[in-house]
């Protein structure tokens, strides 16, 4: 059965309007980096896009912490929406929970559990490689000696540093890009190791399943 606790009536009535709160955020932060060329009050109405969808991911906290009657303990139990609220580039890894609601026909989910791991895991990457990216981009292509100078090579970053390749032909040179550096790698080896694990379970069953249908003595 649902659970129908008020904070789980909140949660469901606030995953549209939220996930439509992130690609704002993203798509307000992406042309405040890279349209350098823009006029002073569209970066002014960027920025305000910015902190007023960051208030509705603060006010939607508030709420949820409110409504668990947790207190403190709201922070330890939700640890990942508290790093998510402090650091709001990475509320990609709380899509799961939209398009779980998307892909749920009356309580039952339309894939399998290891299609919806492999599902999930690259929804998040894409979007935390691109929130990545930009970051990077931001505070890389100014600083003296940086090798990550175009957009373009931070998204190529991007994709080697959360496939855990690691070319090093473009590497952060700052404190603040080796910080988002280190942050996406630790994304990619938890990411990769969950679509590997249910890779690997996936075939299992299904080598089970086959070995189940044979003939007795084949």
């Amino acid at each position: 059965m649902d659970d129908d606790s008020p904070q789980s009536r909140w949660e469901r009535r606030t995953e549209g309007p939220l996930a439509v709160a992130l690609l704002l955020f993203l798509g307000s932060y992406a042309v405040h980096v890279l349209a350098d060329g823009l006029p002073p009050e569209w970066k002014d109405f960027c920025l305000t896009v910015l902190f007023g969808t960051w208030g509705l991911f603060a006010v939607d906290y508030a709420v949820r912490w409110r409504l668990s009657g947790q207190r403190l303990r709201f922070v330890r139990t939700h640890l990942v929406d508290t790093v998510v609220l402090v650091l709001p580039l990475l509320r990609p890894v709380r899509i799961v929970k939209l398009y779980d609601a998307v892909l749920r026909r009356r309580g039952q989910p339309r894939l399998s559990l290891h299609a919806r791991v492999i599902t999930y895991a690259t929804l998040s990457v894409s979007l935390l490689g691109f929130a990545g990216s930009l970051a990077v981009y931001q505070v890389e292509h100014t600083a003296p000696h940086a090798t990550i100078l175009t957009f373009g090579d931070s998204l190529w970053w991007a994709c080697a540093t959360l496939s855990t390749v690691g070319y090093g032909d473009v590497t952060p040179v700052t404190p603040r890009g080796r910080i988002i550096a280190v942050g996406l790698m630790a994304c990619g080896v938890a990411l990769l190791g969950a679509v590997t694990g249910s890779f690997s379970s996936w075939l299992i069953q299904v080598f089970s399943t086959e070995r189940g249908k044979r003939p007795p003595g084949n």
